[in-house]
């Protein structure tokens, strides 16, 4: 099972960006990073586990809010610097409360939102 993990092109910090879509109607839902570590349990337990840059540590997605991702299928790009994790998602995926955390566009020069939450951050993690 790790054999195909040396063929993976970690930056600096041991760490590779990954792109979670939902996998039944392609929507791009976040990005985040992974380390082997993360790899190798997200594999394990078939729930989705990331690199948390800011806390240090590994981050189990929905372990507080909830809102987890069941791995369907990982697939790397052509250049293995890359991992697309097809995922069954539960709820919001972004912290923010909306689906998705690609809810910015550029339109006309302008960054304009193109959803809105649909759950409180607060509500997410306990806070109100």
């Amino acid at each position: 099972m790790t054999d195909w993990l040396e063929t993976l092109e970690f930056n600096d910090d041991g760490l590779i960006p990954a792109i979670a879509q939902q996998h039944d109607t392609g929507e791009v839902l976040m990005m985040a990073w992974m380390n082997r570590e993360s790899i190798t349990e997200t594999l394990k337990t078939g729930q989705v586990c990331y690199f948390s840059r800011s806390r240090g540590k590994l981050w189990r997605k929905g372990e507080s809010s909830g809102q987890a991702q069941r791995l369907v299928e990982m697939r790397l790009d052509c250049d293995a610097d890359t991992i697309l994790l097809l995922v069954d998602q539960t709820g919001v995926a972004c912290h923010t409360g909306r689906r998705s955390c690609f809810y910015q566009a550029v339109r006309d020069s302008k960054l304009v939102e193109t959803t809105q939450p649909l759950v409180s951050p607060g509500t997410l993690y306990g806070r109100e």
